[in-house]
């Protein structure tokens, strides 16, 4: 997918003599995801974050194709060629996970090691993936209806009752957290789950099997479905770690930021 199709919104951050680690945010976030993680690593890294199609800044200029993994996937290879990075970490939350393994089965020459919060290789069977294109077709209607900033608030908190997110709401900067998803326009978030969603995105599953980069798998504690998913891919992956983050659901970089840095340090500075 050519790179005329997007206008990318990135930000590098940190210590630009120091090696580089690409961010991908999740579904709904923005440049600004990491932003207390990578204030915390910017003595040791030189940190790239980027707007995915659909979120923050970035403009796409091509048809509805741009937004899927594959050729978004394409389009931030291209970009980094255009960076002149040809090789760097790359840490991915959520949809951001699951396009950053998507990267690393399809470039694995260009990120050595690899972070995935909260991650997924997709649905294995047909019906699966059917039945959960119709359950994001029905929550990205939900966002075209978003016309109020007060709708789109309401989609929010509703969308953050669910299980995986286990006690997000009593943290103390989850407001802060909505104002940020706020930022997003709701019509460009439908477009990303319809076309980049777990149900449309291709089935990695068998695919982990030719994978030889490290990866670190990362679950919160209170995420027992994405706990589940990322046993198995350790079971499938011999180079996969899997850790379980204590007092944290689906968001570990918002909830734990800590330990989610030191495990990030742990795994990629060498000893």
């Amino acid at each position: 997918m050519s790179l005329e199709n997007y206008q990318f919104h990135y930000s590098f951050t940190g210590n630009y003599q120091k090696t580089l680690i690409l961010f991908l945010h999740g579904f709904m976030g923005n440049c600004h995801e990491f932003d207390k993680t990578i204030k915390l690593l910017s003595d040791d890294f030189y940190c790239l974050t980027i707007d995915l199609p659909g979120h923050g800044k970035t403009q796409v200029f091509g048809g509805d194709d741009c937004y899927t993994m594959a050729n978004t996937a394409q389009a931030l290879i291209n970009l980094l060629d255009k960076l002149k990075i040809y090789q760097c970490f790359l840490v991915g939350y959520s949809m951001g996970g699951r396009l950053a393994l998507y990267l690393n089965l399809h470039f694995p020459q260009r990120f050595p090691k690899v972070i995935l919060e909260s991650a997924s290789p997709g649905l294995i069977t047909e019906v699966e993936r059917l039945e959960r294109v119709k359950s994001d077709e029905q929550i990205a209607r939900k966002l075209t209806r978003c016309v109020e900033e007060s709708d789109f608030r309401a989609f929010l908190l509703n969308w953050y009752n669910q299980p995986i997110f286990g006690y997000i709401k009593n943290h103390p900067e989850f407001e802060g957290m909505i104002e940020s998803r706020l930022q997003n326009n709701p019509l460009e978030l439908a477009k990303s789950l319809r076309f980049m969603g777990t149900g449309c995105q291709p089935c990695l599953w068998e695919k982990l099997e030719e994978n030889t980069n490290p990866l670190l798998l990362l679950a919160g504690e209170y995420d027992e479905k994405f706990i589940v998913i990322n046993k198995k891919i350790a079971e499938v992956c011999k180079f996969a770690a899997l850790r379980v983050i204590s007092n944290s659901g689906h968001n570990i970089h918002f909830e734990s930021t800590l330990a989610f840095v030191e495990d990030i340090r742990n795994f990629l500075i060498e000893v």
